[in-house]
């Protein structure tokens, strides 16, 4: 198998070590080691020190102990509070013993890797803590240091782009230093050709040093020396070399020393096109001399003369179209092929035994593809049909957790999927392949090779319990399958067979071929977003490293089309005339699924008077204003008949006023935290709030007092939703719960009862919440700027996207649930379409804008500035300024009608405006 060969190649390569470069973040550079021990409990009677290896990483630095027994410690530069040498103040104290070599590191985080050198979840220490590594060679402690506290000033940039230039700069200095140590050559009378500075790329990892190519070998030396000194390749062993796109530019180069297999011996990135192509020339005229380079056309012929096989054809095109096993967002892709994982018997002479390969796998089901046209037809220039792709990197290692979770948790920072988005069943993949809204994700090659460890949890990884209370274990398997090697055996079989030879052609048209782009793409339904084709941006011609970067990291995690090879159809394999057994006309049935409509939300009130409101949104007016609290105010809730306005506040209490009477009637306080949000309960009796304390309080309004507390989280709550008996809270101990509440009043009793039943997990602090108009999906934001949208009927995650550069302060469905608007601490808005996930849209403020309510196309919004904007989204600008707090809008209301507005500010006051018609 592809990937788990080039596993135990990198494992060779990588001789015993724990440590490896999946250990680092995406885009990361290893710089260098030093032995180093770690001090424990320094000058305590139970001070030990741990030996091992210290690692100077671009974004971290990282201590493997050399007892396996021991975790590698990670520390991220960007939460580092200090870097320094405290011999200096040690040498001078009498009280202390000084201990020359060491280096203190101050850390707010640091992340525990391969505890009992087991493979799980990175586990997480959080709080200041100080690290203290004593370097073997003490004299090399000032030139670590200053290394580090340039890295840790890029870490501390505030935009990506920057981070990433000046960590290139710092690269390219130590390139500069250096040059390949011509002493590693293979034989003294080799000559040299060329050298140049590039990158080895493997799976997720690329690591700088030099290249050198002779008339006799071509070497890589690691500018960090790992995962050993020279990699080298004899010259005469090269059997077929590729230009690659890596990043989206033409900087790649892949060497193989193999001719029918999808692992190469080296994959290089280079810094400029020029070096790649003079490398590239060099190996050419080597192989123009001893092999003949085989075109598309070539394999073309082999296949259709059945000299290959269907599984080889498929290999050679993938190569030939730049995909890569060492490419996760360029992985191979191979078709789905059987469509019956339901018999126990699996009959291949059944065409209703295959899928349409006629059809890309979003158009399969015909039900779901009418509603994707419908949308496709009502959207806008540049117009795509699938708001996901068929492969990419969070696919591949969905199919390869297994056998890979060293990268799944480099792909997914130290975690696992949630074990219900876990590859846990061939048939329920399959089905979602075809019904879910968003998945259309073909296969990858182990499905049609002999290595079935992939099927198999046999390193007994700890992935999770399902909401039915099983373990994520081996993967189910369909019931004509008798275990893993007979599955692969029948899926080999399958692929081969004469109904897949006689219309392979049109899924390589498809994927390869005529039908990948234009008019033929849009007539067979296959169309994906135009950032995904060759071509679809032109990163050179972006100047801002900003935008650059977050486009780039944008397309490398949706996956990219292949390269197209074919422009017109691709001819039908010869299929010798004694073995055709049915005509070659059929009909390929699918069961499908039936699909509930969307629901719908209900309105009391006429569509036609909100579109009015909203047309005359510009023309609000302020009605009055009202100083009640000591702090900003944090969340506001209304009473049916518009009376009663409950506010909370930063000042720790609930308070009541009175529209009518223009008083403050109530003023309760639950403890001495802040209060975060309110809302009030239908039938108006009781007020819920949520506290920095990590409690969610219930106010009865009868009674004038606190009915119920529910200790809830472990951190402060920080927003709270409510519908039909079900109560959903965020926190900024990175969850969202999910609780059933029986109010008291029903129950007879004096408490409510409460049920947990569900957790959304998120990566870091939850900031805000929201329901769509049907209260079957809720959004939430966290504070690191990531929006995810979820299922709460399933509470599964539907989508995840990192949206804003720091915290997400607001976030709301659009009244028809098709998109979601966040704004957030960058003072952008950002519109995602719901259905697919993809960000369709960004708006750029002076100023953050708070909080918003919006109807789909226009957005009135509360700004940091004080006054209230008035947005055209299409128009994507300001149209109206309405001068408002003295402060920043912390908090807005809108009645049903839209035609009534609250807003609560900084300045310790609330404001009531009105429409004026």
């Amino acid at each position: 198998m592809a990937f788990t060969r080039k596993r135990r190649q990198e494992q060779q390569l990588y001789s015993k070590e724990r440590f490896s470069l999946l250990l680092l973040n995406l885009e990361e550079y290893y710089f260098e080691q030093h032995t180093a021990n770690h001090i424990i409990n320094k000058d305590c009677r139970d001070e030990r020190k741990i030996r091992g290896s210290l690692k100077i990483c671009s974004k971290s630095i990282i201590f493997e102990p050399d007892e396996k027994i021991q975790p590698i410690i990670k520390i991220p530069l960007r939460d580092c509070i200090s870097i320094e040498a405290p011999e200096d103040n040690e040498a001078n104290n009498p009280f202390t013993w000084y201990t020359p070599g060491v280096i203190s590191v101050v850390s707010n985080q640091a992340f525990l890797i391969k505890e009992q050198n087991i493979i799980a979840p990175y586990k997480t220490e959080r709080g200041k803590t100080e690290y203290l590594f004593q370097l073997d060679v003490a004299g090399k402690v000032d030139d670590v240091i200053q290394t580090l506290l340039q890295l840790n000033r890029a870490s501390h940039l505030d935009k990506l782009g920057d981070q990433a230039a000046m960590i290139t700069a710092i690269l390219q200095s130590r390139l500069a230093r250096t040059s390949f140590d011509k002493n590693r050559f293979q034989n003294v009378s080799e000559t040299l050709h060329m050298e140049c500075e590039a990158e080895m790329v493997t799976p997720l990892v690329t690591n700088p040093g030099h290249v050198c190519i002779t008339d006799a070998n071509l070497y890589f030396q690691p500018l960090n020396g790992y995962p050993k000194p020279v990699v080298h390749i004899m010259m005469h062993n090269v059997r077929r070399i590729y230009k690659r796109r890596h990043g989206l530019m033409p900087l790649g180069l892949e060497v193989f020393c193999t001719e029918n297999d999808l692992c190469s011996d080296i994959y290089l990135k280079f810094y400029n096109s020029q070096d790649r192509d003079e490398l590239y020339f060099y190996i050419a005229t080597y192989l123009e001399n001893h092999i003949t380079e085989q075109t598309a056309e070539s394999y073309m012929l082999q296949w259709q003369r059945g000299h290959i096989s269907n599984y080889q054809y498929l290999l050679h095109l993938n190569n030939l179209a730049d995909r890569s096993c060492n490419d996760l967002s360029q992985y191979p892709v191979f078709p789905w092929i059987i469509a019956d994982y339901s018999s126990s018997e699996l009959d291949l002479t059944k065409p209703e035994t295959f899928r349409d390969l006629s059809k890309p796998v979003g158009a399969l089901n015909k039900e779901r593809l009418e509603r994707l046209l419908t949308r496709y037809r009502e959207m806008p220039e540049p117009k795509f049909m699938y708001g996901s792709h068929y492969s990419s990197p969070g696919y591949v290692l969905f199919y390869l957790v297994r056998v890979a979770p060293e990268y799944m948790l480099c792909l997914q920072n130290g975690k696992f999927d949630h074990a219900d988005r876990t590859f846990n069943s061939i048939a329920e993949t399959w089905k979602n392949c075809l019904d879910g809204a968003t998945d259309f994700k073909e296969l990858i090659p182990e499905f049609y090779e002999n290595d079935s460890s992939f099927l198999v949890n046999s390193l007994k990884l700890d992935l999770g319990k399902r909401q039915g209370g099983k373990m994520v274990e081996h993967v189910e398997l369909p019931p004509w399958a008798s275990d893993p090697d007979d599955f692969l055996q029948k899926s080999q079989n399958a692929l081969e067979s004469q109904y897949v030879s006689e219309h392979l052609h049109e899924w390589i048209d498809l994927i390869f071929g005529y039908k990948q782009k234009g008019s033929e793409a849009i007539a067979a339904h296959n169309v994906f977003h135009p950032l995904t084709y060759e071509g679809g941006v032109d990163l050179n011609s972006i100047m801002d490293p900003n935008e650059k970067v977050a486009l780039l990291t944008q397309i490398l995690e949706f996956g990219q089309t292949p390269k197209q090879l074919f422009t017109t159809p691709h001819p039908q394999r010869i299929i010798p005339k004694f073995k055709s057994l049915r005509t070659s006309s059929h009909n390929v049935s699918i069961a499908e699924s039936p699909v509930s409509p969307s629901e719908e939300s209900f309105e009391d009130l006429t569509e036609e008077s909100i579109t009015l409101a909203w047309n005359n949104i510009a023309k609000l007016k302020l009605d009055e204003q009202h100083k009640i609290h000591k702090e900003e105010i944090t969340g506001i809730a209304v009473s049916c008949n518009g009376s009663s306005v409950f506010t909370t506040s930063q000042d720790s209490t609930l308070k009541m006023f009175s529209k009518e009477s223009k008083t403050l009637q109530r003023s309760v306080s639950f403890s001495n935290m802040a209060l975060s949000s309110c809302l009030i309960l239908p039938g108006d009796t009781t007020v819920i709030s949520s506290s920095w304390d990590n409690h969610i309080y219930f106010y009865s309004v009868a009674f004038g007092r606190r009915q119920d507390t529910l200790m809830g989280h472990d951190d402060a709550v920080s927003k709270i939703c409510w519908h039909d008996n079900r109560l959903y809270s965020a926190s900024w101990d990175s969850t969202v719960k999910v609780w059933h509440c029986v109010p008291a009043e029903v129950l007879g009793t004096k408490k409510h009862h409460f049920e947990l039943l569900a957790e959304l997990e998120h990566d870091v602090s939850v900031n805000t919440i929201n329901l769509n108009a049907a209260n079957a999906m809720l959004v939430s934001g966290t504070k690191e700027g990531t929006i995810s949208i979820w299922d709460v009927t399933t509470a599964t995650m539907l989508h995840q996207l990192s949206c804003h550069s720091g915290t997400v302060y607001a976030a709301a469905f659009s009244p028809d649930s098709r998109h979601l608007l966040s704004t957030g601490e960058d003072g952008c808005f950002k519109v995602i379409d719901v259905q697919t996930g993809m960000l369709i849209s960004s708006m750029a403020s002076e100023q953050p804008q708070r909080c918003f309510k919006w109807d789909g196309h226009s957005v009135l919004s509360g700004s940091q500035s004080g006054e209230l904007l008035v947005w055209d989204l299409l128009a994507g600008k300001v149209i109206e300024r309405i001068k408002g707090h003295t402060g920043a809008v912390t908090c807005m209301w809108m009645n049903e009608q839209c035609s009534s507005i609250i807003t609560g500010g900084e300045d310790k006051q609330i404001m009531f405006w009105k429409l004026q018609y």
